[in-house]
């Protein structure tokens, strides 16, 4: 059995794809799964704004902090979580970053929505956060999605949209996890074509509609 460190920002389009396969993929391999937290608010961070954990409610941490409070229950807490919240910004265009929406999203996975109030309350759960946070950033990540297999080989990726799914799930897992059998391995990276771009921007449409935060990324080696 692999065990695979699943690191994610509700906010990432590309890692909210990555996360449909894992699922998919954990049904037909002998893997064990787990939710971690990384933050593109605190990694893209100017350096003259404050940090997501000191702002009282910030688009991506807020819904971070929800999981982190999740996961102290359970691990399928956080993925029903993320996978219906993910659902709603990244397929049905709602702005889950907003309070009311989000609250929405719990009771339709089946959650108790005084989770918010309880994670805002709690300063041990961005605590947390940056403990998973800082774990990718000292294993060299930079972004989500990151996966960390068997505690020890880190990975970025795969950036795939959309995600596959069936037969094709698993083989892809195949080929993911035979990455580790190449420590010297760095990167291998497919170029995206205008028509890429067009599926790409098709694709994430709903996403693009209801987000109100300017993306950045800051280059990394």
């Amino acid at each position: 059995m692999t065990d695979v460190e699943f690191y994610f920002d509700v906010m990432c389009p590309w890692a909210y794809q990555t996360s449909l396969w894992i699922r998919e993929a954990a049904l037909q391999r002998d893997m064990r799964l787990t939710w971690g937290f990384f933050s593109l608010e605190e990694v893209n961070r100017e350096p003259d704004k404050k940090h997501p954990w000191e702002r009282p409610w910030s688009y991506g941490w807020s819904m971070l902090r929800v999981a982190a409070m999740l996961r102290r229950s359970s691990e399928e807490e956080v993925g029903r979580f993320y996978a219906v919240a993910g659902a709603a910004l990244h397929e049905e265009g709602r702005r889950v970053q907003d309070r009311a929406v989000l609250e929405a999203v719990l009771g339709e996975a089946g959650l108790d929505g005084a989770v918010i109030d309880a994670s805002l309350a709690d300063a041990t759960v961005d605590e947390e956060i940056r403990a998973d946070h800082q774990r990718v950033l000292d294993l060299g990540g930079f972004g989500v999605p990151t996966l960390v297999l068997d505690g020890t080989t880190p990975l970025f990726g795969p950036v795939i949209a959309p995600a596959p799914t069936g037969p094709a799930a698993g083989r892809l897992w195949d080929l993911v996890a035979g990455w580790s059998e190449y420590p010297n391995l760095y990167e291998l990276r497919r170029p995206k074509a205008p028509a890429d771009w067009a599926h790409i921007g098709e694709l994430f449409a709903p996403y693009l509609s209801a987000r109100d935060w300017r993306s950045v990324a800051h280059p990394v080696a």
